[in-house]
């Protein structure tokens, strides 16, 4: 049986990265960005602003040429690097990203028919860099989890995966109705047997662990289930991991933020107004509400 704890204010506020007041960018990390798509420019945009507003250092955005133009509008502080479509020359420039940055976030907005999805989850997995995988590397075709489950077990630090219920139902091949009464069980069997942390979103948000450990957060709110609210979150995480935080840290913490943040702006303009956007506005509350100094 899983050991099961409650996310709450003492718990995270013992998770907060130092901040010396004399550290510079490289003090605070890297996080490379590797999401978006033509026709899903946003969910790039509010990954790379949620990692902006973590503390990291400096965030690299890593896509096609229209993503790329919407975070130069609206993040001017982030880095840009275009992502190519040929196969050897994009594997080329992941591993000479992956040389400078400490984190990377890939999947936000990327669909599910992206050819070289395998082949470039692979290449992050196998560099010694903190990874998060969220969205589209879950509706890939060709089944990424399944076919790279060795390079995820021989990982010392694990990766972070960040499905909702109905990608999970979809990674274990089992119906949504099948995940939902077992929940803990499932996502704490699979972290522990792939050596990765699992964050099941939802009302009740599971963070499972490979040493067996199931975190919980049952902070409600139905003005985070919009669209764009989890590229939020894997933004965060990234940002997170980038300052050099414990997976496991890294995505408890965010997932407490986030939902505080999430409160605030409910409570401020009400769940049926509010956008994921908002949450990066508010995310000042959410550090104050887990008692995060600066």
């Amino acid at each position: 049986m899983a050991e099961i704890i409650n996310l709450n204010r003492e718990l995270i506020k013992g998770f907060e990265p130092g901040r010396p007041v004399d550290g510079h960018k490289n003090t605070f990390g890297q996080a490379l960005i590797c999401a978006g798509s033509e026709f899903m420019t946003g969910a790039a945009v509010l990954a790379c602003g949620a990692a902006l507003r973590s503390g990291a250092g400096l965030v690299k955005v890593f896509s096609e040429e229209k993503t790329l133009n919407a975070i130069s509008c609206n993040e001017p502080c982030a880095l840009l690097e275009l992502r190519p479509d040929n196969t050897a020359e994009l594997l080329r420039k992941a591993n000479k990203l992956c040389d400078k940055a400490s984190s990377v976030l890939i999947g936000s907005g990327i669909p599910a028919d992206y050819k070289n999805m395998e082949a470039l989850v692979g290449t992050f997995l196998g560099r010694d860099i903190n990874v998060v995988l969220d969205a589209g590397v879950f509706t890939d075709k060709s089944d990424v989890l399944a076919r790279l489950k060795d390079r995820f077990k021989a990982r010392k630090t694990p990766a972070v995966i960040t499905p909702h219920i109905g990608e999970f139902a979809r990674i274990l091949g089992i119906s949504n109705s099948e995940v939902a009464p077992d929940a803990e069980n499932l996502a704490s069997g699979f972290a522990v047997e792939n050596n990765v942390v699992v964050v099941l979103k939802g009302s009740k948000t599971l963070i499972a662990t490979p040493d067996g450990k199931i975190y919980v957060n049952d902070l409600a709110n139905s003005g985070l289930a919009k669209g764009g609210s989890g590229d939020v979150l894997a933004g965060l995480i990234a940002g997170f991991l980038a300052q050099g935080m414990e997976p496991y840290k890294a995505a408890c913490s965010a997932v407490y933020i986030h939902s505080k943040a999430g409160a605030a702006a409910a409570d401020d303009v009400g769940a049926r107004y509010m956008l994921p956007e908002d949450l990066i506005i508010y995310l000042p509350d959410g550090y104050s509400e887990a008692g995060w100094r600066d």
